[in-house]
């Protein structure tokens, strides 16, 4: 089904996608949103299961907890470039295949941070392993809109990030649970199965669609310079950034901090993670009734959640209740932000939300770059949601500007 977006799209443009209905369903939307979700899920864990291992990981390689930190940066910039490189090498590639080539990368990646002996090669297999990871949500989310039926694209993108979510509910604990059991080289081997299946589920599921040869990169290119398009981009890169400089080192904050013993700390995040799942089905509902003030309203709460995380960070009750509101605001923005770029960007759809990962994984490098850099600097765990605030204050602000250009543009149609 084709949003209003698309049908604006001169005919030559536009990318058919069409569901291979069989015998058993598969090919339907339902399926193919399943497909995505589960994919997702094994993503996820790939990328935020770290989190939970610094510490053992950084003992078992020799380096410090910053540094093991910087893990995260890699990756994130990993995405950042791969996302515009990717972009450019695949633009007419058709989608399905396109997602299962992907599909491909994460799994020769994550085996190689199985058996990286050393901090170096595990940077680099963590890099390679993040190269198709813009390229995967956001084509896959421009997918999930287009199998949406009209007026629940938003919560149809929605679906497929639920399972990035749910790593975080369950995949992140786990994974911290199996690292600290067995080893953190463990939580890479099982998250190498997990991308193994979902490319199985993606292969079965996955509607066909065919490109349009006469798209043109360049052109796509040029529609995103456009001002809404680009302030669009820049909100994802500062919520990224507010999130990945306090989040990048929970498990130290919340041990050294809050007082917490380690193995609870799986716990936390569970809570954290199901705060998570919550906001973003929270997020794409609300950006499918009323978008721009859904994203102002949700940066405003994150301000104060962010305030309160300062405040109550050695409470550990408190610090319980505040990390599950935390997880409602932070992917409650998730859906709305890329729903926002995928309608301004009308023309270039595909290379927008692939450029909006990039964006978002730029924030989440500047992110844990800035929580390091702040660390190594003489400032303390507790610090580090103040120099988040600021940064949301920023975004607010920026989200701001944005709906009123809007209003502006709207009132003279």
């Amino acid at each position: 089904m084709l949003s209003s977006d698309q049908t604006a799209r001169p005919a030559e443009q536009q990318e058919a996608v069409l569901p291979q209905k069989g015998a058993s369903g598969f090919g339907s939307a339902a399926y193919a949103l399943a497909a995505l979700s589960t994919a997702s899920f094994s993503i996820g864990v790939g990328e935020f299961g770290i989190m939970g291992l610094l510490p053992g990981l950084a003992s078992d390689l020799g380096v410090s907890i910053p540094q093991a930190g910087l893990l995260v940066t890699g990756y994130a910039l990993g995405v950042v470039f791969g996302g515009p490189l990717l972009a450019a090498m695949t633009s007419r590639m058709e989608r399905r295949r396109l997602l299962l080539a992907m599909t491909v990368i994460f799994i020769i990646g994550n085996l190689a941070c199985a058996l990286a002996p050393t901090y170096e090669l595990l940077m680099a297999a963590r890099v390679f392993t993040a190269l198709a990871h813009a390229t995967f949500f956001g084509i896959g989310a421009v997918m999930a809109a287009d199998i949406s039926p009209p007026g629940k694209q938003a919560q149809a993108i929605s679906l497929m990030f639920v399972g990035m979510t749910l790593a975080n509910v369950m995949g992140v604990p786990l994974g911290t649970f199996i690292g600290q059991a067995f080893g953190w080289r463990s939580t890479f081997w099982a998250v190498t199965a997990l991308s193994v299946l979902s490319g199985i589920a993606l292969m079965i599921c996955l509607p066909k669609s065919y490109p349009q040869a006469d798209i043109r990169f360049r052109a796509e290119l040029r529609a995103l310079t456009r001002p809404q398009v680009m302030l669009a981009m820049s909100l994802s890169v500062l919520a990224s950034i507010a999130f990945f400089s306090v989040f990048t080192y929970i498990t130290p904050m919340l041990t050294d901090v809050t007082g917490l013993a380690e193995a609870t700390v799986p716990y936390v995040l569970l809570v954290f993670g199901v705060g998570l799942t919550i906001g973003n089905l929270a997020g794409g509902k609300l950006a499918d009734w009323k978008l721009m003030p859904s994203i102002i309203g949700l940066f405003a709460l994150l301000i104060v959640i962010l305030l309160a995380l300062y405040t109550g960070m050695a409470n550990p009750a408190l610090m319980l209740g505040l990390m599950f509101l935390w997880g409602i605001v932070v992917f409650g923005l998730v859906p709305p932000v890329q729903m926002r770029i995928v309608s301004q960007a009308t023309g270039a759809r595909n290379l927008a939300s692939t450029f909006n990962q990039s964006a978002f994984n730029l924030g989440n490098a500047i992110g844990a770059w800035m929580g390091a850099a702040l660390l190594t600097a003489g400032f303390s765990y507790r610090q580090l949601p103040i120099a988040a605030l600021v940064v949301a204050f920023v975004a607010l602000g920026v989200a701001i500007v944005s709906s009123r250009m809007q209003r502006r543009v709207d009132s003279q149609l």
